[in-house]
């Protein structure tokens, strides 16, 4: 493991990520199948107080157990009830309660926990409020979404800009389906946590296609490479910068669910940071084994790159060229980011 380790860091590993795409695309269809069917199944994602609506109670209650006050509130008549513990005590959700019912509610945790019933806090929250979040959620991502194809298109080109988004779906359905089948709740923090991992997954996106365009745009009619060939070869020069990010990254957010949540009850970072978590995993995976193969698939019917390919074709054989080729160097400018890059530039 440690001699892979030192390949990799020094980039002398050589994946085929492009001709396994149909591997990619199959593990992508289990996940996403899984993913909507955990949606469907499970009746779409939980929705916290924020959206459906809802009475929050807040106490203080050292002594007191999750079970114990789940029970408290079903028998003073509340049936939708979910327990958190926070750093303040407790919190505990209902479904919209008539006064007459919070009164029953304060009144028997007061008596239960020996309480003044003042102390029993009360914050009831309308769905619309959360119907306003939602709308204003799905307004930022479709901007966000066209943002991002004019700016891939004018900076590269719209097969680009198509994958690109096409990842970023990939990516958005799968954290979705990971919310659906753990139950986590889903509050505006959750929301935020989407919206940042389509930042994080287009970047690393980015960065693969900006080396593809070097790569790829040498090759021409005395080319020894083809496009797969050409961009395999680009993706492995930046797969050091990409699983460096991600390490580097996703330490601190596996710190906040991890142990945050556990010993010093982070309480709602958790849903930021489970969408944070499960987004940048997936998100590098799919700028590697999404975004690029079907870039590729794109680009190998334009008339050029398919001269290029029948020519080398017919070089060897007519055997059918594949994405193994010699490891070209990285074009002038470039780097992977791995730190014996950085020392052959300083002594040069």
């Amino acid at each position: 493991m440690s001699g892979i380790a030192r390949r990799l860091y020094r980039g002398e590993v050589d994946v085929d990520f492009v001709g396994r795409r149909k591997l990619w695309y199959s593990l992508s269809a289990v996940l996403l199948l899984v993913s909507i069917a955990g949606l469907v199944l499970n009746g779409g994602l939980n929705l916290g107080v924020e959206f459906k609506g809802g009475s929050v109670f807040s106490f203080k209650a050292p002594a007191a157990q999750i079970e114990n006050v789940r029970g408290t509130f079903n028998d003073a008549g509340a049936h939708q009830v979910i327990v958190q513990t926070t750093n303040n005590g407790w919190r505990v959700t209902t479904e919209s309660l008539s006064p007459e019912a919070v009164t029953n509610v304060q009144k028997a945790v007061a008596q239960k926990y020996s309480l003044p019933q003042n102390q029993v806090n009360l914050q009831v929250i309308g769905a619309s409020w959360g119907g306003q979040v939602a709308d204003k959620a799905v307004t930022g991502l479709i901007v966000f979404m066209l943002a991002i194809i004019l700016y891939l298109t004018v900076a590269f080109e719209w097969k680009m800009a198509l994958a690109a988004v096409v990842a970023l779906f990939h990516d958005l359905v799968i954290t979705a389906g990971v919310y659906a089948w753990s139950q986590f709740e889903v509050t505006p923090a959750t929301l935020l946590g989407f919206l940042t991992i389509l930042g994080y997954s287009l970047y690393d996106a980015v960065v693969v296609f900006d080396m593809i365009k070097e790569v790829t745009a040498k090759l021409g009619t005395t080319s020894k490479m083809t496009y797969t060939q050409a961009a395999n070869n680009a993706l492995n020069h930046t797969l050091i910068r990409s699983l460096n990010t991600t390490l580097v990254a996703i330490l601190p957010v596996a710190a906040i669910l991890f142990i945050g949540t556990t010993l010093f009850g982070a309480g709602t970072l958790k849903d930021l940071s489970l969408a944070l978590f499960v987004g940048m995993i997936v998100g590098t995976y799919s700028s590697l084994c999404v975004a690029t193969p079907m870039l590729v698939t794109l680009k190998e019917r334009e008339p050029r790159y398919q001269a290029i390919a029948r020519r080398l074709a017919a070089q060897s054989g007519g055997k059918v060229v594949g994405t193994k080729a010699a490891r070209q160097p990285v074009p002038a400018g470039a780097s992977n980011g791995s730190a014996p890059d950085v020392e052959k530039r300083k002594k040069k």
